[in-house]
């Protein structure tokens, strides 16, 4: 007898998905990670190059790059964007639906141009 899987379409942010503490600060440091992984192998260095850049040891960045990157502050991993040479803008403004809490979106300006 076979039992047939239940497959369930899922939210944008897979930490709250899976009813994760912090899902929204997960999901943005795993953005954030994502476009260092992305420019670090778009520059072809390797880990302790990227490590020398960031000021963290190449093992640091092994584990970061597998997803280890909870104990990261979001305003570490944005100075790791820049030493990447990228600038990073926080905007704000008024959330579309009023009296709805707004959100903190990521969103890569150059993701083609490294």
């Amino acid at each position: 007898m076979t039992r047939k899987a239940k497959i369930e379409t899922g939210g944008t942010n897979i930490f709250a998905d899976l009813r994760l503490p912090d899902a929204e600060t997960h999901f943005l440091k795993a953005q954030i990670v994502s476009e260092i992984y992305r420019l670090a192998n778009a520059r072809k260095l390797t880990q302790a190059e990227s490590g020398k850049r960031m000021g963290i040891s190449q093992p640091e960045v092994s584990r970061l790059f597998k997803g280890h990157f909870r104990e990261y502050s979001i305003e570490r991993l944005m100075g790791f964007l820049t030493a990447f040479d990228r600038d990073v803008e926080i905007v704000v403004r008024r959330h579309k639906r009023a009296g709805k809490a707004g959100r903190i979106i990521f969103a890569s300006g150059e993701a083609a141009g490294v």
